[in-house]
């Protein structure tokens, strides 16, 4: 997980770049696309199923309250940008790679 891409906000939360796949068989984190966390989602891309099981995916994979995870950006795209509060950079970059192992 070295070359994902994390950036500290304004407000202390951590922007996370996502490559969505939806419509995969389960929800699973796949490793990296580029400089983005690479994550098949099990929902349809249609009136925002696939974003919600990605916020609730990532909020319970990274034992946080949903409250914590928001999707900032790519609601209509594959490419995304996750917003996560209560975990430095480091510290999400670790679980986010025990979730990838």
């Amino acid at each position: 997980m070295n070359g994902l891409a994390l950036r500290a906000d304004a407000q202390g939360g951590v922007l996370l770049k996502v490559a969505a796949r939806p419509g995969a068989s389960r929800t699973a984190v796949q490793g990296l696309a580029g400089d983005a966390l690479k994550v098949a989602i099990n929902a349809p891309p249609e009136k925002g199923k696939a974003n919600d099981e990605l916020v609730r995916f990532l909020a319970r994979a990274l034992g946080l309250r949903r409250a914590q995870v928001t999707l900032v950006r790519g609601e209509a795209s594959r490419d995304k940008v996750v917003r996560v509060e209560g975990l430095t950079a480091e510290a999400l970059r670790a679980a986010l790679a025990a979730l990838a192992a």
